[in-house]
Parts: C-alpha cells; sequence; structure tokens
C-alpha cells in the first residue's frame, strides 16, 4: 500500500487509542516487547540489489533508528505532521508498533553519498517501508489500521483461509523518488509477502490536506470503481467517517481522476488493489486516509513476470513495479 509514508498502512507518531476487535477485552498497551533485532548482530537478509542500492530488512537497533530519522524528514520537515516535544527533540517518528514489525529498507550502499547529512552515520536508508504480519499482530494489540478502520469483520469471515500483513510508514528520500527505488521497494515487499505465503495485503494510503472536498472527484471515483467487494471491504469507524461518495459517477472523469491520484494510490490500483468504505481525516499529520487492501489473487497475472509467481519465492527474484511515477 509515500511515496507516501504509509500507504498500504500508517503513520501516526503519538500513539492514538486503536480500537480492538469485536470481543476483544485487551487495552492496547503502550509498551510492547523489546524488538527482537535490537542487541543482536545478524547479518541483514537482502531481497534484492539494483546498482548501488539494495532492499532488505533492518537487522540492528542503528538501522531501525536510520529508518526512524528518514520517517521524521520527510513526514515532519517535508510534510506537514505536527512533532510533540519529544519528537522534535528525538527527531525520529517512532512509535510502539516498531517494536514489533520489520521494517523494510532501500540502502544506498555506495561509499559517498551527495547531500549526505552529518549525523546520519552507518548504511544510507533512502528508502522504507514497515510491515506487520497477521501472526504477530495477534499476538499483540492487531493491526495499526484498526485505530481508523474497522478491520474485524474481514479478518473473522477469511480467518483460517487468508493470512494478511499490514503495509505502512512508507517513505523515500526525495533525491531518491524514482523508478529504480520504487522498483526495489516492491520487489522486497513482494518476496517478503511470498516467503511468508502472504495471501492479502492491507494498509493507508493518503491524499494530501485534511479538506476532503479537495478531492471530491477522486474520492468519488474511487468509490463509485474501486470498492472492495463485500468480504474484503473495511469500514471507517462512524465517529471519524468521511463519507466517499461526494459525487454521481456520471460526474467523475477517469482520466483526469486518474493523473491526479497520489503515486502511491495510483500504484496500488495498478497491482489491483481496492479501496475500503470512508475516508478518514488526520488532523496530525495533515493527510485524508483511504483503506486499501491488495489481495494476492486480484494482483494482474502479467506482472508475475517481472518477478514470479505468488509460490515460486526466490530470494534475489527480478523487480515488479506498478509504474509509480
Amino acid at each position: 500500500m509515500t511515496v507516501r509514508r504509509h500507504g498500504i498502512a500508517s503513520k501516526f507518531n503519538s500513539i492514538r487509542s486503536v480500537r480492538p476487535a469485536s470481543g476483544s477485552v485487551l487495552p492496547f498497551r503502550a509498551r510492547l516487547p523489546r524488538p527482537p533485532i535490537v542487541g543482536r548482530r545478524v547479518p541483514p537478509k537482502v531481497y534484492g540489489r539494483l546498482g548501488n542500492l539494495e532492499v532488505r530488512l533492518a537487522r540492528s537497533k542503528g538501522d531501525l533508528k536510520r529508518a526512524q530519522r528518514l520517517r521524521y524528514h520527510v513526514f515532519y520537515e517535508e510534510m506537514s505532521a505536527i512533532a510533540d516535544p519529544l519528537v522534535m527533540m528525538s527527531r525520529r517518528d517512532e512509535d510502539a508498533f516498531d517494536a514489533i514489525c520489520d521494517h523494510l529498507l532501500v540502502v544506498d550502499v555506495g561509499e559517498e553519498v551527495k547531500g549526505r547529512r552529518p549525523w546520519r552515520r552507518g548504511p544510507t536508508v533512502v528508502g522504507t517501508y514497515r510491515i506487520l504480519r497477521q501472526e504477530v499482530a495477534e499476538l499483540h494489540d492487531g493491526f495499526y489500521t484498526q485505530g481508523e478502520y474497522n478491520i474485524a469483520p474481514m479478518l473473522d469471515a477469511l480467518a483460517g483461509s487468508t493470512r494478511f500483513m499490514e503495509l505502512g510508514r512508507s517513505c523515500v528520500v526525495k533525491s531518491y523518488r524514482n523508478r529504480r527505488t520504487l522498483e526495489l521497494l516492491w520487489q522486497g515487499i513482494w518476496n517478503y509477502a511470498r516467503e511468508h505465503k502472504i495471501d492479502a495485503m492491507l494498509g493507508c494510503a493518503s491524499f494530501e490536506g485534511t479538506d476532503p472536498t479537495r478531492h471530491a472527484e477522486a474520492l468519488s471515483y474511487l468509490y463509485h470503481h474501486s470498492l472492495a467487494p463485500e468480504q474484503w471491504r473495511a469500514r471507517a469507524h462512524e465517529d471519524i467517517r468521511v463519507d466517499m461518495n461526494m459525487m454521481p459517477a456520471a460526474e467523475t472523469n477517469a482520466r483526469t481522476v486518474i493523473r491526479s491520484l497520489p503515486p502511491l494510490i495510483k500504484g496500488y490500483l495498478r497491482l489491483g488493489s481496492y479501496v475500503g468504505d470512508g475516508a478518514v481525516i488526520d488532523h496530525q499529520f495533515g493527510t485524508t486516509d483511504i483503506f486499501v487492501i491488495l489481495p494476492i489473487e486480484a494482483i494482474n497475472e502479467r506482472y508475475f513476470s517481472h518477478f514470479g509467481a505468488p509460490d515460486e519465492y526466490e530470494t534475489a527474484a527480478p523487480a515488479l513495479t506498478p509504474q509509480l511515477n
């Protein structure tokens, strides 16, 4: 599911309460177990390389901090996120979910990087995605996306037959926002999904700004043409839901809408994603969010020629790009 920071998934810095699944009695816990990557030096798992760039999983505390600094730079310095005093002091975008997620990194392994910041030591992280698998989420407090959308009915209906993973906190350094970096991010996501036998990816993607009427045509078009089938559909929580059906289908222009969509949303749609019912305003990050669901079965088969079918896992498979630019 920026590049947008949380695309297929999300992005709050300060932790908002997460609505538990139906029947759950566990409250949200701010303290989560110590992340397994901290304090251990493990050779990084590399999913692909392209020139000086490689995509791999974070495998150290330093890797995680570099990803958090990148997120801070994009979300708070480039975009409109509002930092609290602790975030301003640390200059890192972090929350409790970081401890239980895997962090996919695009790293520039070249010796010199033009414009590199003095405080950025170690490998230069130029892109990142945060991944949370369902089995890990269920051991804690669920998916991050549940803070905005009621996904419990979907999870219950598909329990036992579908393995989900959540994508979030997606971002790329401005000077690296090109096809090569995006190809590597998608190569990493796809290989990770095949490695863990994932059946569907979920999360949130965003439009810039907190006035949904600015995106009335795009939101309406998505509602009329990309609304998820019932079994894959999640609805925004009623107290924060904004109706996406603002204009009749006949008044939306597909060509105009597609050109205006944020690159991440456009990429998801080209892969075969659906959207949920209702948008959500995120005032902290200055965005209008939508729910995105990508069942593996819905991915256009022509993309498999780029990096293999779902059941053909290779550590360094050729890259797929949904042409986000």
